[in-house]
């Protein structure tokens, strides 16, 4: 009898310890039953989220009254988000690393509950005081990827549940910021409060999300022989991972700074960067160019549940990761050459971003654990990367907003594409060649 069953109907034993009914299904049930559950429960909550944080960013904030900083307010808003995410990414690396399942549920309802109420100071405080409300928006947000992504690591199925998971990130980007555009232009609330209302839209979906995911088994005795336990990792433990593959992790790292910020340039200033494509007020450009994106990345990084053996599935997800930086950089040189039009372009830069930015949020790490054959979780290795990448992002930010710089936001993103196209490429050459090196060794 499946252990799980067993422990459903043992007597004597409490109402609640027992195993939930739902929960007990799927670890019975298809692998594949399993898997589509999980995506789409990962991605509803994920894409909940994504309300409380990204809404702002479709209104435009010019000129207004009473802003006395040194650079444009929206500026200031993301830099103060995007710093406030950075800080929780670093915090991630402890917290992430060393939660245990019972208490993921709460802590995705409550941070994303903290985010909320800074929400509505954004829309209740002075000017100068809503920067500070943006900040503390985004510290608790940026933990949540990590613990979400800590139900489904290290399970037979789970890129196919990380790729719908990831897929959550670039439709619901563009879904919030268009409902974000509705709610200012149909319902005519102020752009002030339309994150806060953004967000109370989505919070059901996002309660409903959390009680899905509680429901999951944790991964089978089979799939931890294969893909490695995934207990919570003590200090020691992370130390000890990062002596011994440290360069290659950096390596990634680098690579992983540059696909953040030309994402985060492309997320944050989308409005900006269609306006000055001729698509000013058309709200539903947001999402007509990210959900083929979405769709496209979705079934090349799922196929990757076909390569069982680890190291083979590390080399295969370097070559996605190379074959989107092509992408960005022939993409943007077809536009500037007039071969493609500007949704084209979009829509396929995008794909070559989201191929090389995705993996690194769930699967790259994943294998690389599993390939090493060490206990612990991804989510030590993704928060490494997520805390350097958002770091760099408020950096590159800054710098485009330096005295003496005045090029427009979409020649920026122009130049960011060919950079991290070029550096990109070599930085996953140098990781594939060490990794298979230290593996022969």
């Amino acid at each position: 009898m499946n252990p799980l069953a067993a422990a459903q109907v043992a007597p004597g034993m409490p109402a609640s310890r027992r195993i939930p009914p739902l929960r007990e299904w799927l670890a019975q049930g298809h692998p594949w039953a399993l898997a589509l559950y999980a995506g789409l429960a990962s991605f509803a909550a994920y894409s909940a989220m994504y309300a409380f944080r990204k809404p702002f960013t479709a209104a435009t904030y010019a000129d207004v009254a009473g802003w006395e900083g040194v650079i444009d307010f929206k500026i200031a808003l993301v830099i103060a988000q995007v710093a406030g995410y950075a800080v929780s990414k670093i915090i991630g690396v402890k917290i992430v690393s060393e939660m245990v399942a019972a208490r993921r549920g709460v802590a995705i309802v409550g941070l994303i509950g903290l985010a909320w109420v800074a929400l509505v100071l954004f829309a209740v405080l002075p000017i100068a005081w809503k920067v500070a409300a943006l900040f503390l928006n985004g510290l608790p947000l940026g933990m949540i990827w990590g613990i979400v992504f800590g139900y489904v690591e290290g399970r037979r199925t789970s890129e196919v549940i990380a790729a719908v998971l990831c897929a959550s990130f670039i439709v619901a980007s563009g879904v919030v910021k268009s409902a974000g555009v509705w709610l200012m232009t149909h319902l005519q609330i102020g752009e002030f409060w339309m994150p806060a209302a953004t967000g109370a839209l989505f919070f059901p979906l996002l309660i409903l999300a959390v009680i899905g995911l509680a429901q999951l088994p944790p991964p089978s005795a089979e799939e931890q022989a294969e893909r490695m336990a995934r207990p919570p990792m003590a200090a020691e433990a992370r130390r000890a991972f990062l002596r011994e593959y440290g360069p290659g992790v950096a390596v990634l790292v680098f690579a992983y700074v540059l696909f953040t910020a030309l994402r985060d340039l492309r997320d944050n200033f989308a409005a900006e960067i269609w306006t000055e494509l001729g698509y000013a007020g058309v709200s539903e450009v947001f999402s007509a160019s990210e959900i083929p994106v979405a769709v496209v990345t979705l079934a090349i990084l799922a196929s990757l549940v076909l390569v069982r053996d680890n190291r083979r599935a590390l080399v295969a997800i370097h070559a996605i990761v190379m074959a989107g930086a092509v992408l960005i950089g022939g993409s943007t040189l077809a536009f500037q050459f007039g071969a493609l039009g500007p949704l084209p372009w979009m829509i396929l830069s995008g794909l070559g971003l989201y191929l090389g930015y995705a993996p690194f949020n769930a699967m790259l790490f994943d294998r690389l654990v599993a390939a090493t054959r060490r206990a612990g979780t991804a989510g030590f290795l993704i928060y490494v990367a997520d805390a350097s990448g958002y770091v760099g992002s408020v950096t590159l930010t800054l710098l485009r907003n330096m005295p003496g710089i005045s090029m427009d936001w979409l020649h920026f993103f122009i130049w960011l594409a060919y950079a991290t196209a070029g550096i990109c490429l070599s930085m996953a050459t140098i990781s594939l060649v060490y990794f298979m090196n230290k593996f022969d060794k």
